[in-house]
């Protein structure tokens, strides 16, 4: 888990909402908070932080930067009540997601081919 603060160029509740839908769309996204006044937008979760920003860049604000980068704020727990219940770290296994293959190159079109009369020299030409 993650948290990545970056720094946006926000100045009404459309762009809140644009930048809250391309960000949703990525995977591993668990939280978003976006703070108008500021012109910041917190992620947290398992998503690369390279991949928020060049989301962000390639569609709706090119002036996206990355202001800190680091583990989330975890509540404090009461250890007494939950103290057997940790999991080993080491124990976890991280499934990729399976890649599904793109279809063939698919052309609308046909490819046509331009015979020129002067390059084949047994072609009948009337002239």
């Amino acid at each position: 888990m993650k948290k990545v603060v970056l720094k946006l160029d926000l100045h009404d509740d459309k762009h809140k909402q644009k930048a809250l839908k391309l960000v949703s769309g990525l995977h591993g996204v668990d939280q978003i908070a976006v703070d108008i006044k500021d012109q910041k937008m917190t992620v947290v979760g398992t998503v690369d932080p390279v991949d928020v920003v060049e989301k962000l860049r390639a569609k709706l604000f090119p002036t996206a930067k990355i202001v800190s980068v680091g583990p989330p704020k975890e509540e404090k727990k009461d250890d007494k009540k939950q103290g057997g219940d940790k999991k080993d770290p080491s124990k976890d296994v991280a499934y990729l997601p399976y890649w599904f293959p793109p279809p063939p190159h698919y052309h609308p079109h046909p490819y046509y081919f331009a015979h020129s009369v002067e390059e084949d020299p047994n072609s009948c030409v009337i002239c």
